[in-house]
């Protein structure tokens, strides 16, 4: 049992304030919307965080869109051709 304690307690969940700046850079660097920004517009870690929900969500609506496209390419042409076997490549 203390064995199990010991391990648990030299295991820290919590996230350093470093480590946080560090994760909040690294959004600022792919984000299309901050990312592109002069080094002089200081954007919030907030707006970082609300602008990496919205990039989510709206690549999350691209896939959507682009399985729904695909379905209904794949309806349209013959089952056994070799497109359908692309097609459904893709959408697996």
């Amino acid at each position: 049992m203390s064995n199990r304690r010991s391990r648990q307690s030299s295991i820290d969940p919590r996230i350093s304030d470093d480590q946080i700046i560090d994760l909040v850079t690294k959004l600022r660097q792919i984000l299309p919307e901050i990312g592109h920004r002069r080094r002089s517009d200081k954007v919030s870690a907030s707006k970082v965080l609300q602008e990496t929900c919205n990039y989510i969500r709206n690549l999350n609506r691209e896939v959507d869109n682009l399985s729904e496209r695909l379905s209904q390419l794949l309806e349209s042409i013959d089952e056994d051709s070799p497109e359908a076997a692309v097609i459904r490549s893709l959408l697996m």
